[in-house]
């Protein structure tokens, strides 16, 4: 019998493949309404998988990493800035 803590974390994996889905196909979208409803979609989910990743943490199925420290944030930061600008 699967545990609760699998089935959250099935459903937290399932969420998360769906959102890079989602950022894939509305890169690719010429078309305006379906952009906006996909994008509504995402932004349906990303609300949900934050609220049961809450969840899980709450409960300990999930332990979240390190936290990064402002110099990795800036350096993070700076290497986007120079991709962006190329």
């Amino acid at each position: 019998m699967m545990q609760e803590k699998d089935m959250v974390n099935d459903v937290l994996s399932m969420i998360n493949s769906s959102l890079t889905v989602y950022a894939s196909s509305i890169a690719q979208t010429s078309n305006q309404n379906l952009r906006q409803s996909l994008q509504q979609i995402r932004d349906a989910d990303e609300q949900f998988q934050y609220k049961l990743y809450q969840m899980a943490e709450q409960k300990g199925y999930y332990q979240p990493a390190q936290q990064a420290s402002q110099q990795d944030i800036q350096q993070v930061k700076s290497m986007f800035k120079q991709q962006a600008t190329v």
